[in-house]
């Protein structure tokens, strides 16, 4: 694994806790070679006469050269074979397929989070390349910002650890124990703790990022066997020496290639040098240190109580970690050692573990390595396995993989040799000249032409001397790095010069190509059997749409429920799945769903296979999407930061989607708590929006409204007329926050008063605010009109003397502003608005118009884009629909002055009302009203004008009840 998380920023230096083993890197040489030592007794004197003959004297190189033949010693004469392995290297799973076969253990311990073992079996119902996961959405010992926790460790088949793991689960009588911390150790010993934040991701090296890179989410990531020089001075020079970009290229040519034809105890023995190497010129970074000390005192103590336990013999068994690791000074290595550990308890979180798809971008982008790097890799596992004829190990069922014609025995172990005749290797491999391969033309010019053939469908001009050029730039190239055969690097750099040239005409570069070419991103796949509940659930449910939707890539569903009833629970499930996946998963085409309506066909483009893992990690929330729905309903409406729209948002959704009368009630008891907590206006206009919506809904489709929306509005009344005075003046509150809030007090108006609520309470806060800004001026106009205590004609009034006065014609625009927005809470003002605009037009001068009318463009758009539409609608009403008629046109408002009524600019009953004409003129209706009803009496004629005014006849003809109101009023 990784020493440490990789999504944190880096450690910084310190010096070792109280309480460990000295980490020294090895300044003096030792005073003497124990016997067991005499193997590596001739390397010992090269490296002291090389350290003497470059430094000048033996000194701290000495110590570090003769210090990393110690840790190579003690690691081989380990009674416990330990077998060291970098993560995805296909070296080194080529050797631990060789040394299985040979030695056939009987115990394997593995270097992976011991809690997530119960997974392990379920990869054979997967396509590699997938992560297992350990996942916490509730933590409980955590800070509270840093869920959910995430850990996962992806697993390819080009890896040591899955022929580990294939080996120990396909083979009778063999145990596999994972012995590295647990997931939650991982957090425990983040030295971060307290103030974690999430690490961005690095870019890709063109600056484009893949999709595929974001599978493993912001989960921290662990692997097998992280070998990378941990000082950069040693890294660069490296990497300049050896003619290479990049620190996956380098190991690719200087320790991939070597080591994939040597023997094992070889192997074994670089590898420790390697780790060691790393290890003594690490800085001293103390956090990431002391991590990985207290890893490798975890995986000893926990491998000394499985040996102790369960009595096996060390020599049956088999340690495989990484070389980093297996260079390891603590006092507790080995099975003999001495130094105590103690374990520290996990914390009261509950873990949820599963399978996730991986792929080859997210392995690179996760853990920092060079862009197709695995993709390299799992090409060069391939042409290994051909090449050398080692027979892998792979899961049986898996994809791809062949099934075995009878079960066989396993093989009879090979005695390894005794740990104190090892012998050195690394002399003979240290000084042998590199082997040089000879030239693959054929293979070489087969790369050339598919890369000229892919970059041809990709949009470039390429050609068959394209292809040509490559071939020799490629082999001009490896000469130049001192390289007989040319890597697949190499090719690269040079399909990049001769074909890309200085533009991309598609969306894919050629580097992305050769990566493609070379192996592809491989992305692998969960099977069905080893999905969680909810997802098996899932897509039981789906079946009837008839698709393949475990494939990535986005399918069209057609949902007729006219014709096939059955497809309603599949709408229903999409549209869960919508509301709880992120945007792609699942996107409706056709139809729609909203409080009462419901679509009788719909379309959706569908891309689960995709997003498999958000499905996965939906599972880990519970057993169905209806449960994992209301949990996060009832989340959004009890958290910390609720508001009173984001619970009746939670309320709507509870109705739309699950159809619950009782969560609904009871979110929306919680609505009206968190209404009467809110001290601002911030989120009126949602809550009015929320609100009109439900009480339309519960209207047409409830024969009487929840008590919690009649509490809601009597609450929600005197809530918003207490906040209204403060809010006219409030610099903070927007005007359409303003408008929304007597859009609420006006619109529940009827209700609110029938449940009880007092209509002089708002009459009051009208009458209290004093609002100086142009906008909130207008807005208060129109609610003293909706109030009755200013008429229509005052309101023009008011409008003509703001045109007549030149000091107030440039903030004309921001009255207009507050007219338009006054359509919310009072939308009978449309006429007097679009007069407003149209006197305005009307009545100023072009120099005066002109530059005014980009402020009046400006403001309407920023502040009631939403509200045009209505004083367009208004605007054809009004004016001529012919532009002949336009000429003889009078607008309405110059015609000749009618008396308005006090209440709201209602025109006074009678036979010239504009809407009591159409009585007189269709008296039919009511005729057939009044029969129904069994009342008799007679029409009077339309051109009578009434004696008084309309409604005073009630009066005469039943004075009693002003009789008795006069009493009462009177105290007579």
């Amino acid at each position: 694994m990784t020493g440490s998380p990789t999504n944190g920023p880096g450690r910084t230096p310190s010096t070792n806790g109280p309480g460990r083993t000295p980490s020294t890197n090895g300044s003096a040489r030792p005073s003497a070679i124990s016997p067991g030592q005499a193997s590596f007794a001739a390397l010992r004197e090269q490296l002291h006469e090389a350290a003497t003959a470059f430094a000048d004297g033996s000194g701290a190189l000495e110590g570090i050269l003769l210090g990393m033949v110690d840790d190579v010693d003690r690691a081989v004469r380990e009674p416990l074979e330990i077998f060291p392995v970098c993560h995805h290297s296909p070296a080194s799973a080529l050797a631990m397929a060789r040394r299985l076969r040979e030695k056939q253990p009987k115990v394997v311990y593995l270097e992976l989070c011991e809690d997530m073992a119960p997974l392990l079996d379920e990869l054979r119902n997967c396509r590699l390349p997938v992560a297992v996961q350990a996942f916490a959405s509730d933590v409980d010992g955590f800070p509270a910002e840093w869920a959910p926790l995430s850990v996962v460790a992806p697993i390819t088949e080009a890896s040591a650890e899955y022929q580990a793991i294939a080996y120990a689960l396909d083979t009778p009588g063999v145990e596999l124990v994972l012995v590295d911390r647990s997931s939650d150790h991982v957090f425990q010993w983040d030295s971060r703790h307290g103030e974690r934040t999430p690490l961005e991701p690095s870019p890709p090296a063109d600056g484009v990022p893949e999709p595929e890179a974001a599978l493993h989410g912001e989960a921290v990531g662990v692997e097998i066997g992280d070998l990378r020089p941990r000082f950069a001075e040693l890294e660069e020079h490296l990497l300049r020496h050896g003619k290479v970009r990049h620190w996956s290229e380098w190991w690719h040519q200087y320790v991939e290639v070597p080591l994939g034809d040597s023997d094992h105890e070889a192997y074994r023995q670089v590898m420790f040098l390697v780790g060691s190497l790393f290890r003594r010129l690490a800085p001293g970074d103390g956090d990431r240190i002391r991590v990985d000390e207290d890893r490798e005192r975890y995986m000893w103590t926990r491998i000394r109580e499985h040996l102790a336990a369960d009595g096996a013999d060390p020599e049956d068994c088999l340690y495989v970690c990484g070389a980093f690791h297996a260079a390891s000074r603590v006092e507790e290595f080995g099975v003999a050692g001495s130094g105590p550990f103690t374990i520290s308890p996990r914390s009261a979180t509950t873990w949820q573990h599963g399978l996730i798809p991986s792929s080859h971008a997210a392995i690179e982008a996760q853990f920092g390595l060079a862009p197709g790097s695995v993709s390299i890799a799992a090409t060069q596992w391939a042409k290994n396995l051909k090449r050398t004829r080692v027979q892998p190990y792979r899961l049986a069922g898996q994809d791809g993989a062949k099934k075995s014609r009878a079960t066989k025995k396993a093989a009879p172990a090979v005695a390894a040799p005794p740990p104190e005749a090892a012998e050195d290797r690394l002399s003979g491999f240290l000084r042998r000249p590199p082997v040089l391969d000879t030239l693959d033309e054929a293979e070489l010019l087969g790369w050339s032409v598919d890369i000229v053939r892919a970059a041809r469908r990709s949009g470039y001009l390429a050609s068959t001397a394209d292809a040509i050029a490559v071939f020799e730039t490629s082999i001009l190239l490896a000469g130049m790095r001192d390289r007989a055969k040319p890597t697949p690097y190499d090719f690269q750099d040079a399909a990049i010069t001769c074909i890309e040239k200085d533009a991309v005409p598609g969306r894919r570069d050629v580097r992305r190509l050769v990566e493609i070419m070379m192996g592809g991103d491989r992305i692998g796949r969960v099977g069905y059997d080893a999905l969680p509940p909810l997802a098996r659930d899932v897509h039981d449910r789906l079946v009837p749409l008839e698709l393949k939707l475990q494939q990535r890539g986005v399918q069209r569903a057609l949902l007729d429920m006219n014709s096939r009833p059955e497809l309603g629970v599949c709408s229903d499930v999409l549209w869960m799945l919508r509301r709880l996946m992120p945007h792609g998963a699942a996107r409706p085409i056709m139809g729609e769903r909203k409080l009462g309506e419901r679509s009788i066909q719909e379309s959706w483009d569908l891309a689960l296979g995709t997003h498999q893992r958000a499905l996965i990690e939906l599972g880990y929330e519970g057993v169905s999407i209806e449960q994992v729905l209301e949990q996060r309903l009832r989340r959004d409406a009890y958290g910390p930061r609720a508001t009173t729209a984001g619970v009746l948002a939670a309320v709507e959704d509870a109705t739309l989607y699950l159809g619950s009368r009782r969560l609904a009630d009871e979110l929306g008891a919680r609505a009206l708590e968190v209404l009467a907590a809110e001290r601002t206006v911030d989120g009126a206009p949602e809550v009015l929006r929320r609100v009109r919506g439900l009480l339309a809904y519960y209207r047409t489709a409830e024969p009487v409204l929840p008590p919690w929306v009649e509490s809601f509005v009597k609450a929600g009344y005197a809530h918003y007329c207490t906040l209204l005075p403060t809010a006219f003046t409030d610099e903070d509150a927007t005007v359409g926050q303003v408008a929304a809030m007597l859009g609420f007090l006006f619109s529940m108006e009827s209700l609110a008063l029938s449940l009880g609520c007092d209509r002089a309470q708002l009459e009051l806060a009208v009458a209290q605010s004093r609002p100086t800004d142009p906008e909130r001026t207008a807005l208060l106009w129109a609610a003293q009109v909706q109030l009755g205590a200013l008429s229509r004609a005052e309101l023009r009034e008011r409008c003509g003397e703001l045109l007549a006065n030149p000091m107030v014609v440039p903030a004309y625009p921001r009255y207009l502003s507050g007219f338009v927005h006054a359509l919310v809470p009072v939308p009978g003002l449309a006429d007097v608005v679009v007069e407003a605009v149209s006197n305005a037009f009307g009545r100023l001068p072009d120099p005066v118009l002109l530059p005014w009318l980009p402020s009046l463009i400006t403001t309407l758009r920023a502040g009631a884009a939403d509200l045009a539409p209505v004083l367009v609608r208004e605007a054809g009403r009004i004016f001529p629909a012919r532009l002949a008629a336009l000429d003889a046109w009078v607008p309405p408002w110059r015609e000749a002055p009618e008396a308005d009524a006090p209440g709201g600019g209602v025109r006074a009953a009678g036979g010239g009302g504009r809407g009591a004409a159409l009585l007189f003129a269709h008296p039919g209706t009511l005729d057939a009203v009044a029969e129904l009803l069994g009342c008799d009496g007679t029409w009077a004629a339309s051109e009578e004008e009434p004696a008084g005014p309309a409604g005073a006849v009630l009066t005469t003809r039943h004075p009693h009840t002003a009789i008795a109101w006069e009493s009462l009023l009177t105290g007579a």
